[in-house]
């Protein structure tokens, strides 16, 4: 099946003289269809062409609800497009559809309320969309349209509300007559209240809530209320705040997980949120969820440092640093367990955080540390299968499955591990805790590949001093022989010339001696000073450049230009070629 060709052309460009033409000779040209199912008038749609669409109209208006593969209509694509002087012109039309939804019959329905194979509206194709102009068009020729609920039970007043659309979703509150019931409905995503806390619009948020005050109660399918929502919004804390502003208590309603908000909040690492319920509830921090987990538990069990940060600084009751699960574990045993070793310096910088508590398997942080690698690299997992028994009605069997992990701790771990064991050395010494599992000076796989990548780090700023400093002495344009002075010191090239040489020898010299204590603790020295390192090497060699290319331009440019130019561009084309290479990797430590 498809269109003929002279028609989909025609469709296409908005040709209504070749419209007439092919109706003119055979009027039933109309029927064909693409193979999308796109009739002519459905193609116009799409392109925006209202003149060629009110020209088809007026031989067939009964396509107007005429449906492709995708169920959807004419209007549907008009208003997931934007067309709007098409949509106008379907609406026009539209009227003389009768309102009721429930009509079998597609060609008594009004193309308002026939629904695509998604259940979407044309509204719903609209604010899906942000087509604001449509959507009030829409919106103005049937309001009620605006609480239909589509396959994912989502309302065109619900898709506005997370789209931020928001003078659409102020044109559906403002009509009285609107029955609360059909926007608290429970859903998976929630509430339309839900859906504008999860897109961060403040100001639909304070429009729903004071309009519909009840929304405030409303939860998702997962027991979920708005402030749940908020506390997944990183770095955006306006709408917890409208939300907290008269409902303090929303803070301690609990999810299906018996989750909090100030837990939703620790997950995601929503700082700002954290901080606005810490200020408004602050005896919020009490709460556990199912695990008996409290919020610093939830943010060191998923690494969040930023929300383990703020909760130490703002949260005082001891008890809260040290609390222990369903399985007797402390913030620090799931920080270490998890290997999330910013997160557990984090905790263990904190004096009130104790590293002696063992969990009820009698491990502590830094055995539990050390069990994810005392296996030689080979984890047995043990799982179920899922075909059930075999044939002779036998019960199911065990599958073990032998996969292989990392058998090595990087370096970060091994200062983390070296970190706590040296705090229960200190804190720990009146206790009896697990045995140390790792050799005192065990060395990971990357260290020979650590030795060679400092002796090179070494060898380039070496490189880099010897020369910057041997230019020191041989300016560019000499010197005057009479004065002792370089012959170009009042030009500013020379000027440039002069601190970015020094730039890069100091750069240079920097890292030779912060390579030469590289030895001493290599782990240490790997996790605070390697960076530094790596920095200032590229710093010297950016300054090194620029020596380059200013010395040129003293020396050359005065007789020839061209070339200094040339050598201008080359030398300002190196970090970008290197850059273009390597990408963000470029200031990363390539260990």
């Amino acid at each position: 099946m498809s269109m003929d060709k002279a028609l989909y052309k025609a469709a296409t460009h908005g040709d209504v003289p070749s419209l007439r033409k092919l109706v003119v000779r055979d009027v039933k040209i109309l029927n064909s269809k693409t193979p999308q199912g796109n009739t002519a008038l459905h193609v116009a749609a799409l392109h925006g062409h209202a003149k060629f669409a009110r020209e088809v109209l007026k031989v067939s208006e009964e396509m107007l609800v005429a449906k492709n593969d995708d169920g959807d209509t004419p209007l549907h694509l008009a208003a997931r497009m934007g067309r709007l002087n098409v949509a106008e012109l379907f609406l026009s039309l539209a009227q003389a559809w009768p309102e009721d939804p429930t009509v079998d019959d597609v060609l008594l329905k009004s193309p308002l309320v026939i629904t695509n194979e998604e259940d979407n509206t044309p509204l719903h194709e609209a604010v899906l969309h942000q087509n604001t102009a449509v959507a009030l068009k829409l919106l103005s020729a049937d309001i009620k349209r605006a609480h239909d609920l589509n396959k994912h039970n989502e309302s065109p007043l619900a898709v506005a509300a997370r789209e931020g659309l928001f003078q659409v979703v102020h044109k559906i509150v403002s009509i009285p007559w609107v029955h609360t019931d059909s926007i608290s409905i429970q859903s998976v995503g929630g509430t339309a209240l839900h859906q504008a806390v999860l897109g961060g619009h403040s100001r639909i948020v304070e429009i729903l809530v004071e309009k519909f005050p009840q929304l405030l109660d409303a939860t998702d399918s997962y027991g979920n209320n708005a402030l749940h929502y908020a506390a997944q919004k990183k770095n955006k804390s306006g709408a917890a705040e409208v939300l907290l502003k008269d409902r303090t208590d929303l803070a301690y309603k609990q999810n299906n997980e018996k989750e909090s908000p100030l837990h939703v909040a620790a997950r995601h690492g929503s700082t700002d949120v954290i901080k606005a319920l810490l200020r408004n509830c602050p005896d919020v921090a009490e709460m556990v969820d199912s695990c008996r987990r409290n919020a610093l538990h939830v943010a060191a069990l998923n690494g969040r440092a930023t929300a383990i940060r703020c909760l130490l600084k703002r949260v005082r009751p001891v008890e809260f640093f040290n609390r222990v699960d369903s399985d007797g574990n402390t913030p620090l045993h799931l920080a270490a367990e998890m290997s999330h070793v910013q997160s557990a310096l984090l905790l263990l910088g904190n004096r009130h955080v104790d590293p002696c508590v063992r969990n009820q398997e009698g491990q502590t942080a830094r055995s539990l540390l050390e069990r994810r690698y005392i296996h030689a690299g080979r984890a047995v997992h043990e799982t179920v299968s899922a075909h059930g028994g075999g044939d002779d009605g036998s019960t199911p069997h065990r599958v073990v499955e032998i996969k292989p992990v990392k058998a090595d701790m990087d370096a970060h771990e091994m200062y983390l591990w070296k970190k706590l064991k040296h705090q229960e050395s200190i804190r720990c010494r009146k206790q009896q805790l697990p045995a140390i599992a790792l050799a005192r000076d065990s060395r990971t796989s990357s260290h020979k590949y650590f030795e060679r990548s400092v002796e090179t780090y070494i060898l380039v700023a070496t490189l880099i001093a010897t020369v910057t400093f041997a230019a020191t002495f041989t300016m560019p344009g000499g010197y005057d022989q009479t004065k002792g002075i370089a012959l170009h010191g009042h030009n500013i090239a020379f000027k440039i010339f002069v601190i970015s040489n020094t730039v890069a020898m100091c750069s240079a010299i920097v890292v030779v001696y912060c390579f030469i204590w590289a030895w001493k603790d290599p782990i240490k020295f790997k996790v605070d000073q390697l960076v530094w390192g790596h920095r200032f090497t590229m710093i010297a060699g950016l300054g090194m450049l620029v020596s380059l290319m200013t010395a040129v331009y003293i020396t050359v440019a005065p007789t020839s230009r061209w070339p200094a130019y040339v050598v201008i561009a080359i030398g300002l084309s190196t970090p970008a070629i290197v850059a273009f290479m390597l990408g963000r990797d470029v200031i990363f430590v390539p260990l």
